[in-house]
């Protein structure tokens, strides 16, 4: 069995994340190791700082997300990478980034708390977009007549908008309204990197 400090662990890693086309977890990452040379929990600790500090200065970075570890476009390279691209990020309506952000800061969340604080109706359409997306999933029922289904929001939302928590969501102050939130949303949404 090969020792840690013997194994190029740092480029195994490098090489994994490029391929890999979705974050990774320290665990992950150990299993693309045979059982004999796998390297322990924190020598890929210690490979991913490395790699981290080996993107310094270039078009991509090690991004820590929610799900684990990737490598993206830096998000200064992304208005150029997006030249490679004929199909332009999708647009969302004001209504569906609102019940967005209602999700996100406002979780567990029914859709009927949602048309409450809007004081609109959610459309259906809105609410599927959302979890094909993979951005909101149900993840309870309301113990109330009706027993309505609780949104929450995902890993997968998370890692689309580089978050590893929701404690990294902009603060919400009194001052600021649904619109103001989802503008930061949508920008958010056009100048997201590729990954």
């Amino acid at each position: 069995m090969m020792s840690d400090a013997a194994l190029p662990i740092t480029g195994i890693i490098e090489a994994v994340l490029l391929t890999a086309g979705k974050s990774l977890t320290v665990q992950q990452l150990r299993e693309v190791f045979d059982e004999t040379e796998r390297p322990t929990h924190k020598a890929v600790e210690q490979a991913l700082v490395e790699l981290e500090q080996l993107c310094c200065g270039r078009g991509f970075e090690l991004k820590k997300v929610a799900s684990g570890y990737r490598l993206q476009v830096r998000e200064s390279f992304a208005p150029w990478v997006a030249r490679l691209f004929e199909e332009k990020p999708p647009r969302y309506s004001r209504a569906l980034l609102e019940t967005l952000a209602l999700i996100g800061y406002r979780q567990p969340i029914t859709r009927g708390e949602i048309e409450d604080i809007r004081g609109v109706a959610v459309s259906s359409n809105i609410i599927r977009t959302l979890v094909e997306r993979e951005w909101v999933r149900i993840v309870g029922h309301r113990e109330v007549p009706g027993r309505p289904a609780m949104y929450a929001t995902t890993r997968q939302f998370l890692d689309y908008f580089n978050l590893t928590s929701l404690d990294q969501l902009p603060p919400l102050s009194d001052s600021r309204d649904l619109d103001a939130i989802g503008r930061e949303i949508e920008q958010k949404i056009e100048q997201t990197p590729f990954h």
